[in-house]
């Protein structure tokens, strides 16, 4: 089979202001998104992060390894347009976050899923004035509609490009708490995603690793904390 990957065709990698914000110039020529429009970001720092990762292709141009471009190219070519469907699926976790389902046994686990998880429940009603109530087990249990609809106006709230990254945050922890925790900078990233890892960390002390969950979670943590400095780098 051909091999059809793009490969390096420019020398100078560099980040210009434009209307709007700032982009990528190869050569002098813009950097565009998968459906050709133009890749215009916020801020320069995230315009330099996006550089950086052009910059460091050598031969074959490798997406996997361009977390930011590939940020940026969602929220222009697919968060802008569907803003409202996005952030309604997000909102759609509170419903069933993660932290507020817990074990019933053993006691050990329940313990640490209480001091891990009960500090953000508390941190997100004193900051957004919602009350996420603890179910024990995994069946399903509504929250509170009054509560779900104060965080679900807080996701409608946030940019396009703000957005793109709250999806992996959510997405990744499993926890619309946790996310809202990332964009505050409640906690460093590693110390976020930990805390949306208990169970496995409780099951790792008891059985083992296993090598192949282990680096899969490994690929998401890195993704979460792309995620992580990709929100706070889009803020202006």
């Amino acid at each position: 089979m051909a091999d059809f990957a793009a490969k390096r065709f420019w020398k100078d990698t560099t980040v210009s202001e434009v209307e709007g914000g700032f982009t990528v110039l190869l050569d002098g020529r813009n950097v565009r998104t998968p459906a050709k429009a133009l890749l215009v970001v916020p801020t320069q720092p995230l315009a330099v992060h996006i550089r950086d990762e052009w910059d460091a292709q050598e031969g074959k141009i490798d997406p996997s390894g361009m977390p930011f471009t590939r940020g940026a190219n969602a929220a222009i070519d697919k968060v802008r347009i569907q803003h409202t469907e996005v952030a309604d699926m997000l909102a759609d976790y509170g419903d069933s976050d993660l932290i507020c389902y817990r074990a019933t046994s053993p006691r050990e686990l329940i313990a640490q899923q209480a001091e891990a998880w009960d500090p953000i429940i508390d941190w997100v009603f004193e900051t957004y004035g919602a009350r996420l109530e603890t179910r024990a087990g995994v069946m399903p249990v509504p929250q509170d509609s009054t509560a779900l609809e104060l965080l679900r106006a807080r996701v409608h709230s946030l940019t396009a490009f703000e957005l793109s990254a709250f999806h992996d945050l959510v997405a990744l922890s499993g926890s619309l708490a946790l996310g809202f925790a990332a964009t505050e900078s409640l906690h460093a990233p590693k110390a976020l995603w930990d805390l949306s890892r208990i169970d496995e960390a409780y099951q790792i002390a008891q059985w083992g690793e296993d090598d192949e969950a282990t680096k899969v979670s490994e690929i998401k943590r890195k993704s979460f904390e792309h995620a992580y400095d990709f929100f706070h780098m889009a803020q202006k």
